[in-house]
């Protein structure tokens, strides 16, 4: 049987979603980088990946706009793990996000027919 490819997610669409999937993660429970990062990668089926190069400077920017906060956690036998919540003035901006998330999905859906396929 021929292997079908997966289609590809523009890299642009990843960029442009990346706070949503983030504040997302961290609106029900804290995370650490890491688990972020593979949360993301289970979820999506392996279609979205971010990397520590490009994961870490966009939590320590959402932190610096005070919607996630960090905190250092150590646990007797492991590394330290910086663990990231959601803040108030973050589950503002997750909802403003998602509302206009789901806005686009449907101004695309009803421009590129997808609801109608």
């Amino acid at each position: 049987m021929p292997h079908i490819a997966a289609p590809s997610i523009d890299p642009e669409w990843k960029k442009g979603s990346a706070e949503l999937l983030i504040l997302s993660l961290v609106e029900g429970a804290p995370r650490h980088g890491y688990e972020i990062s593979k949360l993301i990668e289970q979820r999506s089926q392996g279609a979205l990946r971010f990397h520590a190069a490009s994961l870490y400077p966009l939590l320590y920017r959402l932190e610096k706009r005070g919607w996630i906060k960090g905190l250092w956690v150590e646990k007797a036998g492991e590394r330290r793990r910086r663990f990231y919540r959601l803040t108030a003035e973050g589950a503002k901006v997750l909802a403003t996000q998602r509302d206009g998330w789901a806005a686009f999905v449907r101004a695309m859906n009803l421009i590129t027919g997808a609801e109608h396929a």
